[in-house]
């Protein structure tokens, strides 16, 4: 899986997690571009990401993402 297709996953993701359709991720977005991105978002976002991409995150490489351009790198990682 590519970067591109890794994206188009997350866009799915972001959206239903969000409940808002208009969201499409890039490498710069953040927590802070994104209303309702909270601390509690954001477990229901990671969690989210594991299911859909069938992985397991650690609790280091959550804590280290900077954007979601830093997530499609861990995720890639993951499943490649």
């Amino acid at each position: 899986m590519n970067r591109e297709e890794i994206f188009e996953k997350l866009n799915v993701v972001f959206r239903d997690v969000f409940d808002d359709d208009s969201i499409v991720v890039n490498d710069n977005t953040t927590a802070d571009d994104i209303e309702d991105w909270d601390s509690l978002e954001h477990i229901n976002l990671i969690v989210a990401i594991e299911k859909a991409f069938g992985i397991k995150l650690a609790m280091k490489d959550i804590v280290s993402l900077k954007n979601v351009g830093e997530m499609v790198t861990v995720i890639s990682s993951k499943i490649s």
